[in-house]
């Protein structure tokens, strides 16, 4: 009888070694779901998201935020300590959507960071961020509307996320270069206009997640209207020649289509040799197309002076 029960007890402490075997598997691959959950919601480490998991008892919610607050906390720290470090590389985001384009410049230290999909990832977030901030803008226009903001404009700008600020801050923390948002400029059209855009100098990595964006060196955006609608080619190709020009010949205002050229020297863009066709001038390529060139912004990542428009 005592041999039985030894053997049953035997076997009941192999059955519940068994449970609590199982049971501690399930909640190992639990904490593992939400450990990738974390993971690819913030792209923080692992060990920093499962850190984050066991402080708040798996409240993932919770742990998002902390993780959050950490990552702007040691990036502030870093980027106190990395500034003034010269930043001369980085990249020209363009963002255009119907009649409403934005580009911005946000500057690194280095062509390896420029490449970085978490730095590109923040130059279209102050892209997006600029354009939304337009759209709100509300009004009928009758013809265009251009402006332009400053680094310490677009450090207060907010995303659905943060402060750009905050964001700023945050890949400067993760990529360990100083950084900083230079500027941008917004363009809005009538309906009776189109604007033309180009980016040059796409960086070999990297893929935008809007189709509308692109990034470069250098970026072009012109205003257009056609005389009494009759232009009927494609206006997104004649907008983005145009701005292939602007990027390549670097005019300093629009001028007239009257204006005789004075060569590889002028800075007029419509008596300008014309880029794709030397033997015309801008003008001469626009004028029988109906087109009417109205203003025009050039961008080129890392120069000092102000950017290229009409006057």
């Amino acid at each position: 009888m005592s041999a039985l029960s030894g053997a049953l007890r035997a076997r009941l402490v192999s059955w519940q070694q068994a449970g609590l075997f199982h049971s501690g598997v399930r909640f190992l691959a639990s904490d593992k779901d939400l450990l990738l959950k974390l993971r690819k919601k913030t792209g923080y480490s692992f060990m920093n998201c499962k850190k984050a998991l066991q402080k708040f008892s798996n409240d993932i919610k919770q742990a998002e935020t902390w993780l959050h607050q950490q990552a702007q906390k040691e990036g502030w720290n870093k980027a106190s300590k990395l500034q003034g470090r010269k930043t001369s590389e980085g990249l020209v985001g363009l963002l255009h959507e119907g009649n409403t384009a934005v580009m911005v410049e946000v500057n690194c230290e280095t062509d390896f960071v420029a490449r970085n999909v978490k730095f590109q990832q923040l130059v279209q977030q102050l892209a997006v961020g600029t354009l939304r901030h337009c759209q709100k803008q509300e009004q009928s226009l009758t013809s265009f509307l251009k402006g332009f903001f400053g680094g310490d404009e677009l450090l207060q700008m907010k995303t659905e996320e943060a402060l750009m600020k905050d964001q700023l801050a945050m890949t400067i923390g993760k990529l360990g270069e100083n950084m900083t948002m230079k500027r941008a400029v917004w363009v809005m059209a009538s309906s009776d206009m189109f604007i033309g855009s180009y980016m040059h100098g796409t960086p070999a990595v990297g893929i935008p997640s809007l189709s509308s964006m692109s990034f470069g060196k250098y970026g072009a955006l012109v205003i257009c209207q056609a005389a009494d609608h009759s232009f009927k080619g494609n206006v997104s190709e004649l907008g983005r020649r145009l701005g292939q020009h602007v990027v390549g010949m670097s005019p300093l205002s629009v001028g007239s289509v009257e204006d005789e050229s004075s060569g590889e020297t002028e800075t007029r863009m419509l008596a300008q040799p014309y880029l794709l066709e030397p033997d015309l001038t801008v003008g001469q390529y626009v004028q029988p197309r109906g087109i009417h060139v109205l203003d025009f912004v050039r961008f080129e990542c890392g120069e000092e002076t102000e950017p290229s428009e009409s006057s």
